[in-house]
C-alpha cells in the first residue's frame, strides 16, 4: 500500500484527517471561549471581593485564586471529572441507578477552565480597577450618580479598557488548558490529532499539524486583543 503524503493525510479527500481537525480545533475554540467567558464573570464577582472592606469576603477571595493559582490545572480537571462523577453517582443511586454516571466532557472541561481562569483573571480587573483614576470616581459621586450607575458608566469602561492587555495573555494561557480537556476523552485538537496519529502511524506529521494550528489561533487571537486595545486607547494620551 503506498503511503499517502503529507497534504493528503491532513487533507479533505477520502483518506485525509482534515475535517475531523478542523472540527476538532472548533471544538478546542468553544470549549475555551465558554471558559473563558465564565472565567470573566467569576474574576468580576472576586476582583470586587478582593477589593470590598469586607474582611471575610477579601480572605475568602484571596484564598480561592492563592489555592487556584497554585494547584496545577490538570488536578483541577480530574478533581470536577471524578468529582462531579461521583456526585452524580450518589445522586442516581437514590433513584435505583448503578455503576459509574460520567459528567460530560466539555461541561467538565468549560467549567474547569472557567474556575482556573478566574482566579486569573480577578487579579486582572483588580488590577486595572487600581488603574482608573480616583478624580473621576469622586466626580461621579458628587453629581449625585448611585452605584450602579457609576459602575456602568465610569468604572466597567476604564477597566475593561486597562485590563485587555491581562486579558489577552489570560486567554493565551486558557487555549493551552483547553489541551489538557483531552484526559476526559473530549475530543479536541491534541486529542483528535492523538487518535489520528495512532490510526495511521504518522505521529509527527499530526503532533506539527496540531501545533501550527494552535500558533494560528494564538496569532488570529494576538491580533484582535492588539486591535482591541488600540480602540480602546482612542483619545487616551499615554505617558512618555
Amino acid at each position: 500500500m503506498q503511503q499517502l503524503s503529507y497534504f493528503e493525510l491532513v487533507g479533505f479527500g477520502p483518506n485525509g484527517w482534515g475535517l475531523a481537525l478542523l472540527t476538532a480545533t472548533g471544538m478546542t475554540l468553544a470549549v475555551a471561549l465558554c471558559g473563558f467567558l465564565m472565567g470573566s464573570v467569576v474574576g468580576t464577582f472576586v476582583a470586587w471581593a478582593k477589593l470590598s472592606r469586607s474582611l471575610t469576603a477579601r480572605s475568602i477571595a484571596d484564598g480561592y485564586t492563592t489555592i487556584l493559582r497554585g494547584i496545577p490545572d490538570l488536578l483541577v480537571i480530574y478533581l470536577f471529572y471524578f468529582g462531579g462523577s461521583a456526585a452524580l453517582g450518589a445522586i442516581g443511586s437514590l433513584f435505583g441507578a448503578e455503576g459509574f454516571i460520567g459528567v460530560p466532557a466539555f461541561l467538565t472541561g468549560a467549567l474547569a477552565i472557567g474556575i482556573v481562569s478566574g482566579a486569573y483573571q480577578a487579579e486582572v480587573f483588580r488590577g486595572a480597577y487600581q488603574v482608573v483614576s480616583r478624580g473621576e470616581i469622586e466626580a461621579a459621586r458628587s453629581v449625585g450618580m448611585h452605584r450602579w450607575l457609576m459602575f456602568r458608566r465610569v468604572i466597567a469602561p476604564q477597566v475593561l479598557r486597562f485590563a485587555i492587555p491581562g486579558l489577552g495573555n489570560t486567554w493565551q494561557l486558557v487555549l493551552k488548558e483547553s489541551a489538557l480537556i483531552s484526559v476526559t476523552g473530549l475530543v479536541e485538537l491534541l486529542r483528535q490529532s492523538h487518535i489520528a496519529a495512532g490510526s495511521t502511524r504518522r505521529p509527527f506529521d499530526f503532533y506539527l499539524t496540531a501545533a501550527v494550528l494552535y500558533l494560528l489561533i494564538t496569532w488570529v487571537s494576538t491580533y484582535l486583543f492588539q486591535r482591541a486595545e488600540t480602540h480602546s486607547m482612542r483619545g487616551i494620551r499615554r505617558a512618555s
